[in-house]
């Protein structure tokens, strides 16, 4: 994908980097699961964003990230501003910009990394206070299960019952205080200062005496309160920062996956795990094979980014908003991270039977917002092949079309339309050589970039998305072409997302085979993936292991072990002997 997060470099401590290393809610709260929801927290949960992409009911976002013409709770209470003891303009810049996202998430339904970098220019800030507002929105954001339950210890009210703003005024001293570098006085002059410029002078006495009590107890002494060592996941999720649901599941996830599934200390490989998804990520940079982007790509080199040790032509950007480059705004040179390169380039990889007498022809599935299938398009072009990309939302494909336009046209098609109906489509004739469903997910394997999405998503969305991703794959199996090759991609690495949808494909559709994609991932990286690390018979796990064992043949990168996004790879072959049409085999 290449929705990264602002690429500026905070001033969090530690590992932890973009985040508190606490969870899910705090008190009682922790056991239901949840992040802040509707009103109470001015936050709305989300819901199954992912599913309503490809069912046709997407909402419909501004350039920034925020839901169109969509009324919210939340606001808060209105403060005067003409009095003038109301107001103060001394709200130092970046913590404004900071206040700014929170709020826009929270409020309006945004996600963060579209609002923050727009916010950030606005406000013309430096690169130094620029790195300063990305730690301090994110690490926020991140954290606000453990600051919820410090603040529940310092406030003579149930949180629900704090005006939102004003909640979100204290989670943002609160990581000052916590989790970042920022002496106490400077952290709360500052986020009053803050209150008094943007929210009113009413509630700035309220925030400077329960931040005053935050400021009392150090980080370690708050975690020993309300998240004891002993107290299992619920107080886990908390330490982490993660809903106590997504802890399970993630738990699960690394007791399935080839390569985690064989560890000794499954609770050491759980908390590095969820520590990685509190840090802040590198912003990864791609290449396209295309002219100019090798070229951008030396040029960012010698700007200080450094080469990336796992995808060819990338490289790692740590100095501030890569679309500023350049070559990211020529759109040569993308930003996306390793995995989905990987996964871009396992997909060219595998082997397919050769296409006869014809060029190949790939397909992109659930193509939106481009990255992927920038990528595939470029590579597709290299190679003689054509691409076609498809996204059921037209504004949508319009991203897919402004995200492809560095390729050569004659390689690429985006059309839009539902991905369940693609063998409807003419351009389906034939049948694909190559075929990525990139489906729609929870996101689990992202919550590094997307610092929000923990505390929008909830258990009950995945069963609308697993419908949806079953749905997916029979359409994609069913345009096949003999001998063709698909990939199944998910940024989550919940077992019911990965493995168990490839068991229940290949139960419906026997006659595809399932490749070793951990050994066409090797073959693309160019570092060492240790996927079958702890793995009976270890590099040669895959080969000796059971036909129906699909975790074998599955690969799982992890943010903790590969510093990727925790993508999900299966590849699937069609049977080359069969002359059946892609037609003839949809059922």
């Amino acid at each position: 994908m290449s929705g990264e997060g602002q690429g500026g470099q905070g001033r969090g401590r530690g590992s932890s980097g973009g985040g508190a290393r606490g969870g899910s809610r705090g008190g009682s709260r922790n056991g239901s699961g949840g992040g802040p929801r509707g009103g109470s927290h001015g936050g709305p949960r989300g819901g199954s964003g992912g599913a309503r992409r490809e069912s046709g009911g997407e909402e419909r976002r501004d350039a920034q990230g925020r839901t169109r013409s969509r009324g919210r709770s939340g606001a808060g209470r209105r403060y005067s501003a003409q009095a003038p003891a109301q107001r103060s303009r001394t709200a130092d810049p970046a913590r404004r910009v900071a206040f700014e996202v929170i709020r826009a998430v929270h409020a309006e339904d945004a996600y963060a990394n579209l609002v923050l970098p727009g916010r950030i220019r606005h406000a013309r800030l430096d690169r130094r206070d620029a790195g300063f507002a990305t730690e301090l929105a994110y690490g926020t954001l991140r954290g606000i299960g453990l600051y919820d339950a410090v603040l529940a210890r310092c406030v003579d009210r149930p949180l629900e019952k704090i005006d939102p703003p004003v909640l979100d005024a204290l989670r943002l001293g609160a990581h000052q205080l916590l989790a970042m570098r920022v002496p106490a006085h400077a952290a709360l002059d500052a986020t009053v200062a803050l209150v008094r410029a943007e929210i009113g002078a009413g509630p700035s006495g309220f925030v400077n005496a329960v931040l005053r009590r935050v400021a009392e107890r150090p980080l370690e002494d708050w975690l020993a309160d309300v998240a004891p060592e002993d107290g299992g996941d619920a107080a886990l999720a908390v330490r982490a920062s993660h809903p106590v649901w997504i802890v399970r599941a993630l738990r699960q996830a690394l007791a399935a996956h080839r390569g985690t599934r064989h560890v000794a200390d499954r609770d050491a490989e759980l908390g590095a795990l969820l520590e990685a998804d509190n840090a802040s990520p590198v912003v990864n940079l791609v290449a396209l094979p295309v002219p100019g982007g090798r070229e951008a790509l030396a040029a960012a080199l010698e700007d200080g980014a450094e080469p990336g040790p796992l995808a060819p032509d990338s490289a790692l950007h740590a100095g501030g908003d890569a679309g500023r480059l350049p070559g990211v705004r020529e759109g040569v040179l993308r930003v996306q991270d390793a995995g989905s390169q990987l996964t871009a380039r396992a997909l060219v990889a595998a082997p397919a039977a050769a296409a006869q007498g014809r060029p190949e022809r790939w397909l992109d599935l659930c193509a939106g917002p481009g990255g992927k299938a920038a990528l595939l398009a470029a590579l597709a072009a290299e190679r003689g092949a054509t691409l076609v990309a498809n996204e059921v939302a037209e504004h949508r494909a319009e991203l897919v079309r402004q995200a492809l336009g560095a390729v050569p046209a004659a390689a690429w098609t985006v059309r839009a339309g539902d991905g369940r109906a693609i063998a409807d489509a003419p351009e389906a004739a034939g049948g694909f050589d190559r075929v990525l469903v990139d489906a729609p997910c929870t996101g689990l394997g992202a919550l590094r970039r997307r610092p929000e999405s923990r505390w929008r998503r909830t258990p009950a969305d995945l069963a609308e998305l697993t419908g949806l991703q079953s749905e997916l794959l029979d359409a994609a199996a069913a345009v096949l072409a003999p001998g063709g090759v698909l990939a199944y991609v998910t940024c989550s690495p919940h077992v019911a997302e990965t493995t168990v949808q490839v068991q229940d494909l290949l139960r419906r559709r026997p006659e595809l085979e399932l490749l070793d994609a951990g050994a066409v991932l090797s073959e693309v990286a160019l570092g060492d993936l240790r996927l079958d690390e702890g793995e009976p018979g270890g590099d040669e796990a895959a080969g000796a292991a059971a036909p129906d064992d699909v975790a074998a043949r599955t690969a799982q990168l992890w943010p903790h072990r590969h510093g990727t996004d925790a993508m999900f790879l299966a590849l699937l072959r069609a049977p080359s002997d069969t002359p059946e049409s892609p037609e003839r085999t949809r059922g």
